[in-house]
């Protein structure tokens, strides 16, 4: 009778471990977060695809489409924001929006940019990025933003130009 056996050194498994590429403990698809404040619903966010991961960089890294809805204290829908990516960072509290990024507040203003930090802390929304904000009137562009997260108060940097939208339309069709 023959016996065999193996045994792995925990130190040269930890070092391959270590070598090798970061993989999520969770993983999920079509995922709803709820965050909360005082059992209170602030915001709700839903994403096609959601991987979480732990070690240096705690993150959350969602694709194929992220959705999220802020909520006021009577539970009304504030503001959405839609985009392609999104990674929330544990530790700083920030989340980052990319590709095709939409913000759409209550009185139906619409903000695209490729690039947004939602800062939950602080309840705020920021980007140095090229932006675009179409209201009922007009059309506002620039690089950078600063806004509260229900997109109702904001500040655009380097604003590049103003279009009436109204006035635009006489001159297309007399």
């Amino acid at each position: 009778m023959l016996m065999g056996g193996c045994v792995n050194d925990p130190d040269e498994v930890a070092a391959i471990v270590a070598e090798g590429p970061e993989l999520p403990i969770e993983t999920g698809t079509d995922v709803r977060v709820i965050y909360s404040d005082s059992a209170i619903v602030r915001v709700i966010l839903d994403a096609k695809h959601f991987e979480h991961y732990t070690g240096e960089d705690p993150r959350v890294e969602m694709s194929g489409g992220v959705h999220m809805r802020f909520y006021d204290a009577k539970a009304t829908v504030t503001s959405e924001l839609r985009a392609q990516r999104a990674v929330s960072f544990e530790r700083s509290g920030l989340m980052e929006a990319r590709e095709n990024v939409i913000v759409v507040n209550e009185r139906n203003e619409t903000l695209n940019t490729e690039h947004l930090v939602w800062n939950k802390e602080k309840e705020t929304i920021t980007t140095e990025e090229f932006v675009k904000i179409t209201t009922e009137d007009e059309v506002i562009f620039g690089h950078g933003l600063e806004s509260n997260q229900d997109f109702t108060k904001y500040r655009i940097k380097n604003i590049k130009g103003t279009i009436d939208i109204e006035d635009a339309k006489r001159t297309e069709n007399p």
